[in-house]
């Protein structure tokens, strides 16, 4: 049996709609963030070293990253779903989302993240130092970057209506983290209509529901 170690708000949430899309029966274990730091908790270093999410366990297999768990599934219960024949244009496609998505996009929706906790962390005192550092950044080179990949990745949905083409694959699965972190840190702002759609067509899918079923709140969504 497949044990999805899922962390609450997490890339977790992506393999558990897999799996779903896949109809392959797992089970879930629940770790709950620290609401302080908002870290996992100890427990999840018992199955993986570097005590995040999402793992995986099967059998004998233990797996850590969303693409490789994305990959390993695909492979052993997928049985050509979800992907591009191999070789074709989509793949290609297919291939260069499934890496862009943590590659690319995540980190930088990752610095926002980290830079926008610097100044209610700093003492006092130095909290308008801290804040003008932070705004420098946002502006210098957070904001203009995420501003070109979100224009880019809304121009590529714009194409087909999915990431690899015409299809719903897994690629349109890793890539709906980043999406959704961007809607919900303000990187949108109405200015990326076919993302935006994106968004609404996948949070309607029936595997999708289910997976938030499985996995719990997922404020994500908010």
């Amino acid at each position: 049996m497949i044990v999805v170690h899922h962390l609450n708000n997490s890339r977790s949430q992506r393999v558990l709609w897999l799996l779903e899309e896949l109809g392959q029966p797992y089970e879930v274990r629940h770790y709950q963030r620290d609401p302080k730091t908002l870290l996992a908790p100890p427990a999840l270093r018992a199955v993986h070293p570097l005590g995040k999410s999402p793992v995986i366990t099967d059998g004998q297999v233990t797996l850590a990253e969303t693409g490789a768990i994305i990959e390993y599934l695909l492979s052993r219960y997928g049985n050509g779903r979800l992907q591009p024949a191999a070789g074709s244009p989509e793949w290609l496609r297919y291939l260069y989302w499934m890496h862009y998505a943590e590659g690319s996009l995540m980190p930088l929706l990752v610095m926002r993240l980290v830079f926008g906790r610097i100044a209610p962390g700093t003492p006092a005192l130095l909290r308008p130092v801290a804040r003008l550092i932070v705004r420098g950044v946002e502006r210098a080179f957070i904001a203009p970057n995420l501003d070109t990949h979100l224009a880019y990745v809304d121009r590529e949905l714009g194409r087909d209506g999915w990431f690899a083409g015409k299809k719903f694959s897994a690629a349109d699965i890793q890539m709906s983290f980043p999406c959704e972190a961007a809607a919900a840190r303000g990187g949108l702002r109405g200015r990326c209509p076919h993302i935006a759609d994106f968004l609404e067509r996948i949070h309607a899918r029936p595997a999708y529901l289910r997976a938030l079923d499985r996995g719990g709140p997922y404020t994500l969504l908010d």
